[in-house]
């Protein structure tokens, strides 16, 4: 008997970034980030302070040009989760809940990343992230509220 109720893999995949970004402490937008490899979640992130250092959800923000300063974006977090333990990047997807800033995107490309799914827009318009895209192979690939 077919299982009309299971979810494909990038939704479920998204799912669990969006699931992540509740864990945010920067309220300006609620990241969530996981990187996958063969099928397999090998870290995740979410936007937030350095480990042991006052949050946004306590202290507010730290702003330079419209960006706060403080928080370590969810995409560079999973790489450094990933980093922390030892595991390799490379060939790995990531799904983001927002497209990725054009300096979280220079650090997916450094990384190995070769896919980045994600569903909310963030900036991707911008004429630097364009000229950065057209010059790597990274694949993007937006999922609506989920879904491919």
């Amino acid at each position: 008997m077919k299982n009309n109720h299971r979810v494909g893999k990038d939704e479920y995949f998204m799912n669990i970034a969006k699931v992540v970004a509740s864990r945010s402490t920067c309220n300006r937008a609620n990241v969530g980030a996981i990187l996958v490899r063969n099928g397999m979640i090998i870290s995740t992130g979410y936007n937030g302070s350095p480990k042991k250092l006052p949050h946004c959800s306590d202290e507010g923000h730290i702003m330079e040009n419209n960006h706060c300063t403080r928080s370590i974006h969810a995409e560079v977090n999973s790489i450094i989760q990933a980093a922390y333990n030892g595991v390799s990047t490379n060939s790995a997807s990531i799904y983001t809940t927002h497209f990725p800033c054009k300096h979280c995107l220079k650090f997916l490309i450094n990384s190995g990343i070769s896919k980045i799914f994600f569903s909310k827009d963030y900036r991707s318009d911008d004429s630097e992230i364009k000229s950065i895209l057209e010059k790597s192979d990274i694949e993007i690939i937006r999922l609506k509220e989920g879904k491919k």
